[in-house]
């Protein structure tokens, strides 16, 4: 985890990398766990026989919501700004997904800092958080979060 002393220092990394979260396991309990809390329950993530008999991944996969539900988690894992009292997650810019988390993958997540502007009680800024799957060269999805930090 990297620690900036303020907002300030913390708006002076832009445009560079904030880090490379540890790798974390999808299992079955977790996107069962996920289908319950939202009420997916599509059986591409929690049926595996039948995953395993007509999906075209041959097993059950993580909601894409799931996914992109990560990206908080990796953002709180890799940075903390001193002064900072409250952080508001303002929406996402942009979101892609490019390959299936499959049961049984281990995830991490990539950020950089694309913008970053100063408010007069704190700021706003940009975090562009790739989330990659081991052993593939596609990450399964890219997300721009938008972030409000209060001082």
């Amino acid at each position: 985890m990297s620690t900036y002393e303020s907002i300030a220092a913390f708006l002076k990394h832009e445009g560079e990398m904030l880090g490379t979260t540890q790798w974390q396991a999808i299992d079955q309990g977790r996107i069962n766990a996920f289908a319950d809390v939202t009420g997916d329950h599509q059986w591409i993530h929690v049926d595996e026989r039948r995953a395993l008999a007509e999906s075209p991944f041959g097993k059950t996969v993580a909601h894409g919501a799931f996914t992109l539900s990560l990206c908080s988690a990796f953002l709180s894992e890799l940075i903390h700004v001193n002064g900072v009292r409250l952080v508001v997650n303002g929406g996402l810019n942009k979101v892609r997904f490019r390959m299936p988390v499959l049961v049984g993958s281990r995830v991490r997540g990539v950020a950089t800092l694309t913008q970053a502007r100063p408010l007069s009680n704190g700021a706003r800024v940009v975090v562009q958080v790739k989330v990659e799957i081991e052993g593939e060269t596609k990450p399964a999805c890219i997300a721009d979060q938008v972030l409000v930090f209060y001082g």
